[in-house]
């Protein structure tokens, strides 16, 4: 959980010096032509976004993962467990964790299944638009630069 965590960390640390970078295009001295530089830090700004949130959720399941049978009343995952209604849980088998996307599948013994924490929805949402967003803007920094040289060229 601890490396996990600091994964977590690694990635939100990179985000923050990604996000100075895309700061510091608001200011004079900016380098040239700043359009293409500012698409460019803003993809490894939602890149890095991206890598932290998901590697939060990550975190998140492994330990609820390595929970399980450690000790009594382990099994099935707490994930499954904790928050919810007894009618809910009652009869509850197994689990099934889910790394992409991040959740688990909470199985009773009749093969009806409910999902876990709805924590784990917003972050692969999140993780899903910051990813897609950084893909975008990735392309449209290509874009921006085969524009201009392609009017360097004429």
């Amino acid at each position: 959980m601890i490396i996990g965590l600091g994964i977590a960390a690694g990635c939100a640390l990179g985000a923050l010096t990604a996000l100075m970078g895309v700061v510091a295009m608001a200011f004079p001295g900016r380098p040239r032509p700043w359009p293409a530089h500012l698409l460019r830090r803003s993809a490894w700004l939602a890149a890095a976004s991206a890598a932290a949130v998901y590697s939060l959720g990550l975190s998140g399941v492994l330990a609820a993962e390595w929970a399980v049978g450690d000790g009594a009343d382990s099994t099935p995952a707490p994930a499954c467990r904790d928050g919810f209604a007894p009618a809910t849980v009652q009869g509850l088998s197994h689990h099934r964790a889910s790394y992409l996307p991040l959740g688990f599948d909470c199985v009773r013994e009749d093969g009806s299944t409910y999902t876990s924490d709805p924590d784990y929805a917003w972050m692969n949402r999140t993780s899903a638009v910051l990813a897609l967003s950084a893909a975008a803007l990735a392309v449209g920094a290509g874009c921006a630069a085969e524009l201009r040289a392609r009017a360097a060229a004429r």
